[in-house]
């Protein structure tokens, strides 16, 4: 990888280039946190190509003897009808019908007609079939097969099922609500499908470490479940069935799985807050059951 010399963050930008990786992608950075991905416009601000397909900015297009020597070194592959495609590093299938798209770094697939979409990274499908990774460091397990017929097969649905665990991370400094990252890149949230539900388990951490109305080492942990309808046109619709506070030392903050749509892109995500000049490090970790349908739901 080449590191980019100290690029000025252009004004009305949060993000800039940090470095350009061997395949000639361009990853930025906002200050603190590294290795985020950009968008179109921020990409070509800097005067990068951005590849909508594939939603990445390229400095340069490497060439076919690159990319045929970083396609097999770095990629181990057992069974039949499997296809990791190319500018994707450190990738491992075990199974049968298996695809892993461009651009994907350290990804592991174990099963069957599973898939791990573009521009992900340390992402695993680690058994059953079907399995679908949308999501940044998404770790799923497949549904299985597509069709579910009655006793009579007189009625048949087609879906897909899978369970996903993530973690996701963020601090807080004041009172304002913060949605959660996943891996606490500053970016990524749980992308969500029409015609779905989800149900969500989450596990949240909440520790104080300054602000002049903090205490240093005062905590909360805390356990929501519930489940949210995703309908035919995206409207998001939320079920809390239970919450519990776990521990505590001082207070407890607030917690809710939360709309978290931006940019045309539908999400969610944990949403947390705390009091005014508070210094928190939240993390959260969060299991979801889901179910997307081809029927429509409204």
């Amino acid at each position: 990888m080449t590191k980019i010399r100290s690029i000025q963050t252009k004004k009305g930008f949060i993000l800039r280039p940090q470095k350009v990786t061997a395949l000639g992608t361009v990853v930025f950075t906002d200050g603190v946190l590294t290795d985020l991905a950009a968008d179109k416009k921020t990409c070509e601000a800097y005067g990068y190509r951005y590849n909508v397909a594939t939603g990445t900015c390229s400095a340069f297009n490497p060439n076919p003897a690159m990319i045929d020597v970083m396609s097999k070194e770095d990629k181990s592959v057992t069974g039949v009808n499997n296809n990791i495609e190319a500018y994707s590093q450190n990738n491992v299938i075990i199974g049968t019908k298996n695809r892993n798209k461009s651009y994907n770094t350290n990804t592991l697939i174990l099963g069957n007609e599973h898939e791990i979409e573009n521009s992900l990274k340390n992402a695993a499908i680690i058994g059953g079939s079907r399995a679908i990774v949308t999501r940044q460091s998404e770790v799923a397990q497949g549904g299985g097969v597509q069709a579910i017929s009655d006793s009579t097969s007189a009625v048949t649905f087609n879906s897909r099922r899978q369970t996903s665990t993530l973690e996701l991370s963020g601090v807080t400094i004041d009172n304002t609500a913060t949605n959660l990252t996943i891996q606490g890149d500053g970016s990524s949230f749980i992308n969500v499908q029409n015609n779905s539900i989800i149900g969500y388990d989450i596990y949240i951490t909440r520790l104080e470490l300054g602000g002049t109305s903090g205490t240093v080492g005062n905590y909360s942990y805390r356990n929501i479940r519930g489940a949210v309808k995703i309908n035919q046109v995206g409207v998001m619709s939320f079920v809390v069935g239970f919450s519990r506070n776990i521990a505590k030392v001082g207070q407890n903050g607030t917690c809710i799985m939360a709309d978290s749509s931006t940019g045309g892109v539908a999400s969610i995500s944990v949403n947390v807050q705390d009091r005014n000049n508070v210094q928190n490090l939240w993390s959260a970790s969060v299991v979801l059951h889901e179910v997307i349908s081809e029927t429509n739901i409204v």
